[in-house]
């Protein structure tokens, strides 16, 4: 979910209590016979909307350059198995909103085990959905309330991705460093992208994959994710090559997200040592170091793989670069250009920054806010804020704890970094207008390409 390091812990945060008691036990449910839900329809061009790479640039089927901007809406991760905030806000509402205000991308934190359940014919309904507040999800269970969402996405021209966050369904389960826990093994993990992959294979609203979030651990820490040129379980190179191409084999047009790691040894030094002071270490997730050396290889599909890293401020950690005199200049010498931003930088590929967000303070972490949306809007990056609920502790969110109030200023920072052409926020639809066909605030592809 967000990268603490030593802050962690700090997950168990008193709104989470709070939705403990809102949500309650997810009721049971016999098997589902879930079929995939039917493909969008094309236009009478047969444009679909899948995207995939040019150097560092993301583009459409004909080429043209787009940009990915959204944010992160979490709660499928969690013990809820559903999007936070279904217990007071409608779905169609929520969604709507976001794409009027220009975010053409949500990224969707899931886990392995719930896909597992999905894929078993397990699907539950989760008494964390408010059917007064949405009775169009009465009795859904939670893999009809994913796919609802599809549908409503797809109506506002808004496009999704999904992220294994965790190997369990747990609100503290980003904590775990590696994608396998308990009975969830490497290849139960493996098998679970490949099912979902292939029920989604027809549907151009779900268009990439982030394959783990924030695999991490420090260089002493066991178990921890690796990066290198072994086929090693605890290395997340392999890991990512190794997901990726299952996932391309069943649809080769989704783009393939791979975040970084945490700590990746310095020059002359292997993994054997435990010694801090032989890695560069990073935000969980953050450090691509590894990537220049040993490159994500997805084989005939390299042009669908995106780099994914996460950065935060000083109040969700205080990491070293932020003792002392700092500024976006520091930042982008020793912290952003080292770790991930060489990879835009030198064309290898584009770069998209999953997590980035947090607390407006009228200070340090305002500062960190302000230098990275600047540096995303200067080159042009991909990403998704963290995030759109309120109850993230050390991030908070772009809704109030309404569920419904935005906060407008966090939003002001966010809106520049948005893709727009001519004042509107484009959508990564060729058909629809980010907003839906009445939309005044988005286009489509097609209103800023041509058909």
């Amino acid at each position: 979910m967000r990268t603490r390091l030593g802050a962690a812990l700090a997950a168990a945060t008193t709104a989470t209590a709070v939705l403990m008691v809102l949500s309650g036990p997810v009721a049971a449910q016999s098997a589902e016979r879930a079929s995939a839900p039917a493909a969008r329809t094309a236009s009478a061009a047969g444009t679909k909307d899948w995207l995939h790479t040019q150097g560092n640039r993301i583009v459409d089927e004909r080429g043209n350059r787009v940009q990915l901007t959204g944010a992160n809406w979490f709660g499928f991760n969690a013990t809820e198995r559903v999007f936070h905030g279904l217990w007071s806000a409608n779905l169609d509402t929520v969604t709507r909103q976001m794409a009027e205000r220009g975010i053409n991308i949500v990224r969707v934190p899931i886990s392995t085990q719930l896909l597992l359940e999905w894929k078993n014919g397990q699907a539950a309904v989760s008494s964390a959905v408010n059917t007064w507040a949405n009775p169009e999800l009465k009795d859904k269970t939670t893999l009809q309330v994913f796919d609802a969402f599809l549908g409503v996405a797809e109506k506002y021209g808004v496009k999704v991705m999904l992220d294994v966050h965790s190997a369990e369904a747990d609100n503290s389960g980003h904590v775990h460093p590696v994608w396998w826990k308990g009975t969830i093994t490497s290849e139960q993990f493996y098998s679970a992208w490949e099912w979902v992959t292939g029920r989604y294979k027809d549907n151009d609203t779900l268009v990439a994959m982030d394959v783990k979030n924030e695999p991490h651990g420090k260089q002493s820490e066991s178990p921890r994710a690796k990066w290198d040129g072994s086929a090693d379980q605890d290395n997340f190179k392999y890991a990512c090559e190794t997901a990726g191409k299952r996932i391309l084999a069943v649809n080769p047009h989704v783009l393939v997200m791979c975040e970084g790691i945490e700590v990746y040894p310095k020059d002359g030094v292997n993994w054997t040592s435990t010694a801090a002071t032989d890695y560069h270490g990073m935000w969980w997730g953050g450090n691509l170091r590894g990537a220049r050396d040993h490159p994500v290889d997805l084989g005939a599909q390299q042009d669908q793989l995106v780099y994914s890293p996460h950065d935060y401020g000083p109040l969700v950690y205080q990491q070293p670069w932020f003792q002392g005199t700092w500024n976006r200049a520091t930042l982008e010498r020793d912290v952003w250009g080292p770790n991930w931003l060489y990879l835009h930088k030198e064309g290898t590929a584009p770069l998209f920054i999953g997590e980035w967000g947090g607390h407006l303070d009228n200070g340090p972490n305002q500062k960190w806010m302000t230098a990275l949306r600047d540096l995303i809007v200067d080159n042009g990056l991909h990403h998704t804020f963290w995030c759109l609920n309120p109850n993230s502790g050390d991030t908070g969110g772009l809704l109030g704890y309404d569920w419904a109030t935005w906060d407008e200023a966090k939003y002001a920072l966010l809106k520049p970094a948005l893709w727009q052409s001519g004042g509107k926020f484009v959508s990564l639809d060729h058909q629809v207008r980010l907003g839906g066909p009445a939309s005044t605030t988005g286009i489509s592809l097609t209103d800023l390409y041509g058909g």
